[in-house]
């Protein structure tokens, strides 16, 4: 997993497994943003599949998928997903490409 620091509230990176959730943890991540649609890819874990390990670390895990552009809901979602944010967020689709986009758009 290859963690890219966008600023010292969000980082983005591709599809994280349940198992890699213990490590955000330690590195002090207090919410996890999916913004990948489940069943986009074969063998991609659900979003359920992450939050359930999230959950089990104390993290905040948020579902905003996003195909293409994001709509004004999916923006609204993800701007109220960092609003409730105490801490450092990541941001994670299939290359972290969405999740930064959104981040992005937060100051449109």
């Amino acid at each position: 997993m290859t963690i890219n620091r966008i600023d010292d509230r969000f980082s983005v990176t591709g599809q994280i497994r349940p198992d890699q959730v213990a490590r955000l943890a330690a590195l002090g991540y207090t919410t996890i943003v999916c913004a990948r649609p489940d069943h986009e890819e074969a063998g991609q874990p659900t979003f359920a599949e992450v939050a359930q390990e999230a959950q089990r670390h104390g993290i905040k895990a948020v579902h905003v998928p996003v195909s293409g552009m994001p709509s004004p809901e999916q923006q609204g979602r993800f701007r109220s997903a960092m609003a409730g944010c105490d801490g450092p967020a990541l941001g994670y689709c299939r290359s972290g490409a969405r999740a930064a986009n959104l981040y992005a758009m937060l100051g449109r």
